[in-house]
């Protein structure tokens, strides 16, 4: 018996636990009487064992069993890794 898993995609919003982000799940809805485009913003704890995510990147978490008090969802890949732009005192002035 297979079961079928949650899949959400989201962009990291916090990386400053061990082994844990706060991913962020942007969804839009069309609102049926008032014709009005709603966002819903939803924050999930997410488990990365290997703490390779950083803030910005878009990731793609799945349900999993419950691992700690709010964490229920694990990071199953990064899609894109935000850029860097290191920028040299020198350069500012």
């Amino acid at each position: 018996m297979e079961t079928k898993h949650k899949i959400r995609i989201g962009r990291v919003l916090s990386n400053k636990m061990d082994k844990t982000v706060v991913v962020v799940v942007e969804t839009t809805k069309h609102h049926p009487l008032y014709n009005k485009t709603i966002k819903k913003a939803v924050k999930y704890k997410a488990h990365d064992a290997k703490s390779e995510c950083g803030e910005g990147d878009i990731v793609r978490i799945i349900e999993t069993r419950p691992l700690s008090k709010e964490k229920r969802w694990r990071v199953a890949e990064i899609i894109t890794k935000k850029e860097i732009v290191e920028v040299k005192p020198a350069e500012i002035t």
